[in-house]
């Protein structure tokens, strides 16, 4: 859960002239080749224009990736495949987290319903007896199915749930999933999504659209009150570099795609304000039955529907993307496909992002949390296509000490911490952070 910011203006960004001479040198070294014909780049294709918050030159490397890609330039006008681009939507394109906004609302307005006979279990299959037994004891039974538990005046009910989402622990301090995969899989997540449960698409997109109203009204570094919860994240805003850069992109020619561990019907609201569609949207997808939201997800790869081991969460995101985007079925979905069926530009912000900007052919762009092996893979920047940027409202710190790529920075599907390696097989060493808010 985001930790809600106290600031109103985003810092200084930190970078000397001796860092920018630097950076310049090294783009001139591992731009893509055709970035620049002998004339300079194409001028016909459109231009970022949005330049504050961008580190170094991270922007003009980004716009030679459009004049390289773009449909707009000269070698691209008889190609009839759209280069694609593909972003993560929460802390990316957006300060904060819509699945949060989402949730906190819910709670808010008494919109959960009571799970299926009482029994909390199904409403994900990760939940471990400790969590299924707390929030039983918290939350009333016996509401019937079509009726919601009452999270607005209950406030054991609604700690109970925010605890089990939020920490993934019940208010006991017992773990609250276990069993999952950890390269494909967050149960908090997907428990959005699987709290949704009983209510209709429109339902829930109205949901999303109060809940989207009252974060961008409040002021930043805005809290709210959920249960007992005083400090919960109140706020949410659009980067305005961000939309220009979609903006950008879409007018050059690219196919571009949210893809967030968010709930589909969610992210589809939200992403409307950045001039994305809901058909070039991926978010986790819900089974329905009779018109209405089940507590299953929608399968890819080898993760049949039902079975609800799979969200797109890291390899998940991969898997998605080749299954929606670029048509691969079955297995192979969640394989790396050849690069004439990988996105030219990705943009993400945490490990959940790490196989999607992997997979990017072009350029991939990382928003710095400060997450460890998204960070480990940017700063190593193994093949010259990596881009660190700090966040643009409220960005970090620097943070202290050496990420641990070399030892623990890689978390496999078992949950057990490992060194990160590159694409050859050799371990990343520990890398430092320099692309931080002064």
């Amino acid at each position: 859960m985001p930790v809600p910011s106290r600031l109103s203006r985003p810092p200084a960004v930190r970078l000397s002239v001796t860092a920018l001479a630097l950076a310049t040198a090294l783009t001139t070294a591992t731009q893509p080749a055709g970035a620049h014909d002998r004339h300079g780049p194409d001028r016909s294709c459109p231009r970022l224009t949005v330049s504050e918050g961008w580190y170094g030159n991270n922007q003009a490397r980004i716009q030679q990736l459009i004049d390289r890609y773009g449909t707009c330039a000269p070698q691209r006008h008889h190609d009839r495949n759209k280069p694609v681009a593909v972003l993560d939507w929460d802390n990316t394109v957006i300060k904060n987290d819509i699945g949060d906004a989402t949730m906190y609302w819910l709670l808010r307005n008494s919109r959960i319903h009571e799970p299926d006979h009482g029994d909390w279990r199904t409403t994900s299959r990760y939940l471990t007896t400790a969590a299924a037994r707390a929030l039983r004891a918290a939350c009333p039974a016996g509401t019937g199915r079509d009726r919601t538990l009452p999270t607005a005046t209950d406030t054991a009910c609604a700690d109970e749930i925010l605890s089990v989402y939020g920490e993934a622990a019940t208010t006991s301090g017992d773990a609250a999933f276990a069993g999952h995969d950890r390269r494909t899989m967050e149960p908090s997540y997907a428990w959005l999504a699987q709290l949704t449960h009983g209510w209709t698409t429109a339902q829930v997109r109205s949901f999303a659209a109060a809940a989207r109203t009252e974060n961008l009204a409040a002021p930043l570094g805005a809290t709210q009150n959920v249960g007992s919860t005083t400090d919960a994240t109140g706020y949410v805003r659009y980067y305005d570099q961000q939309r220009d850069l979609i903006h950008t992109l879409r007018r050059a020619g690219f196919d571009v795609w949210i893809v967030s561990a968010s709930p589909q019907p969610v992210v589809e609201v939200w992403a409307q304000g950045a001039d994305i569609a809901p058909g070039n949207v991926i978010g986790i997808r819900s089974t329905t039955e009779r018109g209405r939201y089940t507590s299953h997800l929608c399968g890819c790869g080898t993760a049949r529907t039902g079975d609800d081991t799979q969200i797109t969460y890291i390899d998940g995101k991969r898997c998605w993307i080749n299954k929606e985007i670029f048509d691969v079925r079955g297995a192979a979905a969640s394989r790396v496909q050849p690069h004439t069926q990988r996105p030219v530009f990705a943009a993400g912000d945490s490990d959940t992002d790490v196989s999607m900007l992997r997979d990017a052919t072009g350029l991939r762009l990382a928003l710095n949390r400060n997450k460890t092996e998204l960070m480990c893979r940017s700063y190593d920047d193994a093949d010259g296509k990596w881009l660190v940027n700090p966040m643009f409202i409220g960005p970090k710190d620097r943070k202290q000490g050496a990420y641990p790529c070399a030892t623990e920075g890689y978390i496999a599907s078992n949950g057990t911490a490992g060194p990160v390696h590159r694409n050859d097989g050799s371990v990343i060493p520990d890398q430092h952070d320099t692309v931080y808010a002064r």
